[in-house]
């Protein structure tokens, strides 16, 4: 074999597909090629006013809506000179846990667990285990729903707005939620109690694992950027530390960090950066799963994902407890100059939105860096060394390895080409 073509992957949100050459010397060079057409967001953003950002962020992802519009909010917030009320930022912290919950059960339940359990899709997946599927769609149920208490409705939410809310939710609008959080949570351990005994191939990435941390909590919205390696900063020094490239075969540009390394975002490495935040109940469920903290196994994220839903249950009911109800209407933003940026745990991981305000407060320019966007060249590495190990496989079992490399980072590659340099 010279060459492997895989032109469109299976299980992934967007269009996307992978080649792999042979060198003569025995060498392996692997491409994520990205082939959907560019969406060119950021282009539709410039000129428009600042309090319109948030609603059109939030139509990057029909997944991971929440994300990208909680990033836009706090982005203009920074931008405006806005303090948003701490009753904000906990439903802020409430709709991703939703989110979490929604995305994480559809990729590990759906898109990925077929990998170990060698069908081919997701509806030979509910002939052969109907009941871990029907978990599954439980839990993405109660993520929805929380969505759509909190954002006015579960995809491309509408009532996240700088500085505040439109409408508040009211108490018992939220606390109905608690008897189904509880189910959730209950199918998410035992969906994690089954997942531990899935085949997982052994394997070390080799990428520097980065993400948000905070002194306080399990990162989601708030926080500084650190990376194993010790870098740590803030999401106003984001692009000084993280460089995006234009490579020939990919409609979306390449992160990396600024000394040229490679990196990777996602469950696995807010996990192992991020381990000492977790509840006790959670570290434990997580350790009877077999995953240590020092974890840096692809496959294994698809047991992150679970011990991120068990979280997000347990810290959507710790959030939808403690509310006692609408706090001050929010204060609308002033019209100013400036420049503002954020960073957010997306499903997929690290999340970076950066809007430049003109003085009558319309957007001069825009900057967004998905996960997947700096994932990139991550699952390139994996495909080369997982596939320098078996390259006297079939070429069969070379294409579904890697294939499998990319789900492991369920990549959203609509995400991803929001942008294009001409």
């Amino acid at each position: 074999m010279k060459r492997i073509d895989i032109r469109g992957m299976t299980r992934v949100e967007g269009e996307g597909g992978v080649s792999i050459a042979f060198a003569a010397e025995g060498a392996v060079t692997a491409r994520m090629i990205i082939h959907e057409p560019p969406r060119l967001f950021e282009s539709f953003l410039v000129g428009r006013s600042h309090r319109e950002v948030p609603d059109m962020a939030a139509r990057i992802c029909g997944i991971c809506p929440a994300s990208h519009q909680v990033a836009a909010c706090q982005a203009m917030e920074a931008a405006a000179g806005v303090q948003a009320p701490e009753y904000v930022r906990s439903l802020h912290r409430l709709i991703l846990c939703g989110e979490w919950m929604e995305s994480h059960a559809l990729h590990a339940v759906l898109m990925h667990a077929p990998d170990f359990l060698g069908v081919a899709d997701p509806f030979e997946m509910a002939r052969s285990h109907r009941k871990i599927v029907q978990r599954g769609l439980q839990i993405k149920r109660a993520g929805n729903e929380i969505k759509a208490r909190i954002g006015g409705r579960p995809i491309h939410p509408v009532n996240l707005r700088i500085g505040g809310v439109h409408r508040s939710p009211a108490p018992e609008g939220l606390h109905d939620l608690i008897p189904t959080l509880g189910l959730a949570r209950q199918a998410a351990l035992e969906t994690l109690a089954w997942a531990k005994n899935l085949p997982i191939p052994e394997y070390v990435t080799d990428a520097v694992l980065a993400s948000l941390t905070s002194e306080e909590e399990y990162p989601m919205s708030l926080g500084e950027v650190i990376t194993e390696t010790g870098e740590r900063f803030p999401a106003e020094a984001f692009e000084s530390h993280i460089e995006e490239r234009q490579v020939s075969y990919s409609n979306a540009l390449q992160s990396r960090l600024a000394d040229g390394r490679h990196f990777a975002v996602g469950p696995l490495a807010r996990f192992a950066l991020n381990f000492d935040r977790l509840p006790p109940e959670v570290q434990a469920a997580a350790k009877a799963a077999g995953l240590t903290p020092d974890c840096r196994n692809p496959f294994c994220s698809i047991l992150v994902r679970l011990v991120e839903i068990v979280y997000a249950c347990g810290e959507a009911l710790r959030l939808i407890e403690a509310y006692r109800g609408p706090g001050p209407s929010a204060t609308p933003p002033p019209l100013r100059q400036g420049s503002g940026r954020s960073c957010v745990e997306a499903p997929r991981g690290l999340l970076f939105h950066r809007y430049t305000l003109d003085p009558s407060g319309n957007v001069a320019a825009a900057r967004i860096v998905t996960p997947t966007a700096m994932n990139q060249r991550a699952v390139e590495s994996d495909i080369e060394g997982l596939v320098q190990s078996a390259k006297d496989s079939s070429r069969q079992a070379l294409e579904l390895l890697g294939e499998r490399a990319v789900r492991n980072y369920d990549p959203c590659i609509s995400c991803s080409v929001h942008a294009l340099r001409m």
